[in-house]
């Protein structure tokens, strides 16, 4: 696999040719610091954008151009990276030795026409598509409760800290949907345009000469760039006390969820040791928390931690009977506390790092996922895989203990059980 970047003027182009796979892959991508009452917005706009153009002023003609295209895909995300919001567009088309001759010029062009020409009169949005599109997004935010793991968890995350970017709504706020018209989002189409960053990914068996050209000549982007804020978000000020909250809700089955602070990490710590930490704690079922929590005294249907290092948390949690909260609490924190004092064996950290290792090589079958990582890169310096394996084999024991060590319980909320509200001792 080969990579070149170029600056070019307003943008950023990342190359990367490889004959892994039988598609060409480009995704434009930009972004901005994140801002609460923008999330909405730029939810909207990015569906908005995939749904019509000045050209294919209809879902239903975009759809045949697509086809007439060898059935190109081409999707959207708005996510939220630590301290930004991205808004991408990624396209994946057959390589043309497989069809014809000016497919990937043709495909760029569809993209392009998709971000860059938009179904626009007298400066608004197209009034029918954003209805539809208004009436989507309605209905995501209402839905939040669909899941009420992910429900429990946003919830835990608002009580730990609700000024925090770690606790925005991905799906945004009905108050700010209620607050959009058809001018209002296109003139923040048009700061987008002119203000966010924006990286561009080409992957596949190109020409780098070529593709520079074609990119070049193709994408109109002329942003100005400004000067970037960090992406990793500071651990918060460490509480003296856990923070207890909760609501009731007509599940039958309460849901656990844990917010965990991980102060003052080093950057190996946050590129690698805290996923290895976390991993051992609550990842496969030979985790301590599924070890012990789930299979050993019963207190849990299921139990998992998810480390969150740009955003310097960790997550625990699991579905349990409400009567089982606080017996499930402290068994979690003798587990953590376990770690601290370094009982866990060496088994169980070369078994962690092997899952690690196994999921790094995993995402090199994928297309999307290659882009993630060199996107990654860009973003926190990330490492090749060939160094984050290194990396992950090198780290020793004391190193796990000695992360384990900051990572304190902040903030615990039980969605179901009796409403719980007070602080308790760490």
């Amino acid at each position: 696999m080969q990579y070149k970047k170029h600056t070019i003027g307003p943008y950023n182009l990342h190359l990367i040719k490889t004959d892994k796979f039988k598609t060409v892959n480009i995704k434009i991508s930009f972004r901005r610091p994140i801002v609460k009452e923008e999330i909405t917005i730029r939810n909207f706009l990015c569906d908005l954008l995939l749904y019509s153009t000045e050209k294919y002023p209809n879902n239903r003609l975009l759809s045949i151009e697509a086809e007439n295209l060898y059935g190109l895909t081409i999707i959207n995300e708005n996510l939220r990276h630590g301290n930004y919001s991205f808004i991408s567009f990624y396209l994946s088309m057959l390589n043309e030795k497989y069809t014809e001759n000016n497919m990937l010029e043709k495909s760029l062009e569809l993209l392009t026409e998709l971000i860059f020409k938009p179904c626009v009169n007298n400066g608004k949005f197209d009034s029918k598509a954003f209805k539809i599109i208004k009436n989507s997004i309605d209905s995501e935010i209402k839905s939040i409760k669909d899941n009420m793991t992910k429900y429990s968890l946003i919830r835990m995350l608002e009580e730990m800290d609700s000024k925090s970017p770690i606790s925005y709504r991905g799906y945004g706020y009905l108050e700010d949907l209620d607050k959009l018209d058809e001018i209002k989002l296109y003139k923040y189409y048009e700061t987008v345009l002119k203000s966010d960053l924006v990286d561009i990914f080409v992957l596949g068996d190109i020409d780098f000469i070529d593709i520079k050209k074609l990119i070049t000549s193709k994408i109109p982007i002329n942003t100005i760039k400004r000067n970037n804020i960090p992406i990793f978000i500071e651990p918060r000020k460490i509480r003296k006390r856990i923070k207890k909250a909760g609501e009731k809700e007509d599940i039958n089955q309460s849901k656990l969820s844990i917010g965990c602070t991980v102060d003052k990490m080093t950057t190996n710590e946050r590129k690698y040791v805290l996923s290895l930490y976390s991993i051992i704690l609550g990842g496969p079922t030979s985790s301590k928390l599924f070890s012990s929590v789930r299979e050993k005294h019963s207190m849990a249907y299921y139990i998992n931690s998810q480390a969150k290092s740009i955003d310097s948390c960790l997550l625990i949690y699991a579905g349990i009977d409400k009567e089982k909260f606080d017996k499930t609490l402290k068994l979690i924190k003798i587990e953590m506390d376990n770690i601290k004092r370094g009982l866990f064996t060496i088994d169980e950290m070369e078994n962690a790092k092997h899952i690690a290792i196994s999921a790094i090589k995993s995402a090199e079958d994928s297309a999307f996922n290659i882009i993630s990582s060199y996107l990654s890169k860009e973003l926190i310096n990330g490492d090749d895989v060939e160094v984050k394996i290194k990396k992950i084999l090198l780290i020793t024991k004391d190193e796990i203990i000695k992360l384990a060590k900051k990572v304190k319980i902040d903030t615990v909320f039980l969605l179901e059980g009796e409403k719980i509200n007070g602080e308790d001792e760490i």
